[in-house]
């Protein structure tokens, strides 16, 4: 069935399955491709034939013209984990500033709603796609990020810092989405027709440099193991047998495997039927997942007028060469390290390196 976001309100034995399929590739037709991805059928393919008394939910990933897109983490844990707020405080809703399609999709919410998460996405170049990572990326924040900016004024480092370091973190920081399921089917095509018969690229002048047996990965699956291990990092189950690749338009020109081709390919549907039909066993047996303390559901971002003013003044301070007193900044302008006080931040450094 639809999804019906307001069951999240319900008690978990009153409330259907909940499930969402994510295609992860970068492609739609409605953007210089002019196609839409394998995956995008395999979604829709998975949403039909998964348990219809189900709730399924899906989204497409796929870059589409003028969308805003997945915008990048700023690491903010890297400062400090109390710094990554839960969920992500980095962008918001509808911003003109810096659109942002996680929050534009909803996605933490329904990513918090789902007992369990269908990742479905194309290798490319020995790795997920972009836009995969990205989201990816942006769930830092599901594994012991802070559910109470309140407590750092949106985004003070210098508090959170502090945050950090307090008896009341502990009881903050846990992860946000543990106990979901995830289930990971990426497919490649191992070099498609541009590989001659040692297995390098035919077009390669210099062969030495392209070793066949020194690839990244005897098993092709693992091209997505850094976002799979983030998922159990992060308390999410992924069990070794839903996570799976299966090669697809070996030999072709690229042109040649589409979604409409895949028909022709031996047994890849059955494959994936297989997957599926086995990730939707597991998660009947699992059972249906009860929600954390902190929830993204239903969460709405509180205004940041005024703490965005004092970080304004923050910025300004530190762009003449005042960061704060005793703060990560001053050491680092005390030690002569990142040599970063600027008024005008816009500038790149290749830009000032030529004026």
């Amino acid at each position: 069935m639809k999804p019906n976001d307001e069951n999240g309100k319900l008690p978990v034995e009153k409330r259907p399955f909940q499930v969402l399929i994510i295609s992860g590739s970068n492609r739609r037709q409605y953007n210089c491709p002019g196609v839409d991805s394998k995956s995008r059928t395999l979604m829709l393919r998975m949403a039909e034939r998964l348990p219809q008394d189900w709730e399924i939910d899906y989204e497409d990933l796929g870059n589409v013209y003028a969308r805003e897109h997945i915008q990048s983490c700023n690491a903010c844990a890297s400062t400090s984990m109390a710094l990554c707020v839960w969920p992500c405080n980095c962008y918001e809703p509808n911003s003109k500033a810096e659109p942002d399609l996680m929050w534009n999709l909803n996605l933490y919410s329904r990513l918090d709603l789902a007992d369990a998460w269908a990742i479905i996405g194309p290798i490319n170049w020995y790795a997920p796609s972009s836009n995969l990572k990205l989201m990816f990326d942006r769930l830092v924040c599901m594994s012991g990020g802070n559910p109470r900016e309140d407590l750092i004024d949106h985004k003070d480092p210098e508090k959170a810092m502090r945050l950090e370091h307090s008896p009341e973190w502990e009881e903050l920081s846990m992860n946000h989405l543990e106990g979901r399921t995830a289930g990971f089917f990426c497919y490649g095509d191992n070099g498609a027709d541009e590989l001659d018969s040692t297995g390098r690229p035919k077009h390669l002048k210099h062969k030495h440099y392209f070793d066949p047996e020194e690839k990244p990965f005897e098993n092709e699956r693992n091209a997505y193991a850094p976002i799979v291990w983030q998922s159990r990092y992060s308390g999410i189950e992924v069990p070794d047998h839903l996570w799976r690749y299966v090669e697809i338009g070996h030999g072709k020109k690229y042109s040649d495997n589409q979604a409409e081709d895949i028909e022709e390919e031996p047994n890849f549907y059955d494959k994936f039927d297989a997957w599926t039909d086995t990730f939707a066993d597991f998660v009947h047996q699992k059972g249906k997942v009860p929600p954390n303390k902190y929830r993204a559901y239903g969460y709405k971002p509180p205004s940041h007028l005024w703490d965005d003013i004092k970080l304004g003044w923050r910025n300004v301070r530190m762009g003449l060469g005042i960061p704060p007193k005793d703060s990560s900044p001053a050491e680092q302008q005390a030690q002569g390290l990142n040599q970063d006080a600027k008024l005008s931040f816009y500038k790149s450094e290749g830009e000032k390196l030529r004026d």
